[in-house]
């Protein structure tokens, strides 16, 4: 039996997503291990959305997330209370680093925040105390609206840079000013720099890093630059998946990448450099046999990633297999010989882009040792 196969798949409704545990811890470390330490690491929890997740990465040791929308940043600061002290035992282990003087989850909204969601952010602190929120500001209108928001208890912020990705984040020659700028407000407290490099995903790893070396040459510059005039030397927060191992060759950089956790065959694909496994599938079922090579999978749009062009999964136990066409709730696959399926035949599959995909689940299936034992929530699901 292959580590995918689940030998209870009759008590899994279809379309489905499992999640292997051993797999994500593993990939985990891998993480912690590329990072430097679990102090270097960020995870952007956008992947994941799950609080199941969130906390085998707070038993890792890991206390700073960064998320995109206000459910996740609620989903992490409801954990913020449950951090506890190290036992004796552990903190009298040398190999074991003492967080316990670290209890307070550091929260960093990685997203724009505009209209209402600033209100929402201010309650959100009220209502957990005991976490430490933070957002992004890239431009002086927003840092005025963020201020505004916060005069009683300054929100600290980082300044976005765009070095790349054109999406969003200020050009790193008019961070200098913003930051200047934002001295002058009395909302708000600049305590670093953020840069996202997503568009650098070359499989190359020699052209990879000479990339990453340019976009963390523009963050280094602003750095340098407010460092120069202002005697401040900020941290920054810089990389995705792909880039995080190398910009973590850095001091003073906090790496942020997302997909590790669960990985998927997109990247599986572009990045074989990189040491992770898959650790979630899509567990689907044949429902129809269309003619001697047509069949039809009930995993549609609303089953996985449909932001792509097809194939946007990658089957497992029919590599061969190839999606021809897909709509709301169905999948047609083109196979060598459709007469040895039966409706009702399980398939398994890696979704090209995992993050989106986990959105489209409200609950996802634990598997160990090829058993569906558990079913997690996706907490932050949505808005």
């Amino acid at each position: 039996m292959t580590w995918y196969e689940v030998t209870n798949a009759d008590t899994i409704a279809s379309p489905a997503l499992l999640v292997y545990p051993e797999r994500i811890v593993s990939n985990c470390q891998q993480t912690i291990r590329l990072a430097g330490g679990p102090d270097r690491l960020r995870p952007h929890v956008k992947t994941h959305k799950m609080r199941a997740v969130s906390e085998l990465l707070l038993s890792l040791g890991i206390r700073q997330f960064k998320c995109a929308t206000l459910a996740e940043a609620r989903m992490l600061a409801d954990l913020a209370g449950t951090i506890r002290p190290r036992t004796d035992a552990q903190l009298a282990n040398p190999d074991i680093e003492d967080f316990s003087q670290e209890k307070t989850l550091d929260i960093l909204v990685a997203y724009p925040l505009v209209g209402p969601a600033i209100a929402h952010l201010a309650l959100l602190r009220v209502e957990f105390p005991a976490a430490r929120f933070s957002c992004l500001i890239d431009a002086t209108a927003s840092a005025q609206r963020v201020s505004d928001q916060f005069l009683d208890n300054p929100l600290d912020v980082y300044i976005d840079l765009n070095v790349g990705m054109n999406r969003t984040g200020i050009k790193p020659t008019d961070a200098l000013s913003l930051w200047t700028f934002c001295q002058t407000l009395p909302g708000i407290r600049v305590v670093g720099l953020h840069a996202y490099d997503g568009h650098i995903r070359a499989t190359n790893l020699a052209l990879r890093t000479e990339q990453a070396d340019e976009t963390f040459a523009f963050a280094d510059g602003v750095r340098e630059a407010i460092t120069r005039t202002h005697g401040v030397t900020l941290p920054i927060i810089m990389g995705g998946t792909p880039t995080f191992a190398l910009h973590a060759r850095h001091p003073d950089v906090t790496v942020s990448p997302g997909t590790f956790v669960f990985w998927d065959a997109g990247y599986g694909q572009l990045l074989p450099d990189l040491p992770f496994e898959v650790a979630a599938v899509l567990l689907m079922r044949v429902i129809s046999i269309i003619d001697d090579q047509t069949i039809c999978l009930d995993l549609g749009h609303k089953a996985v990633a449909a932001e792509n062009p097809l194939p946007r999964v990658v089957f497992l136990n029919h590599p061969d297999a190839e999606p021809i066409g897909q709509s709301e709730e169905h999948m047609v696959v083109k196979v060598a010989n459709a007469r040895q399926f039966l409706p009702g035949t399980v398939w398994y599959g890696v979704p090209v882009h995992i993050c989106p995909t986990v959105n489209l689940y409200n609950s996802v299936s634990v598997v160990v040792n090829n058993q569906h034992i558990d079913t997690w929530p996706v907490t932050a699901r949505g808005h």
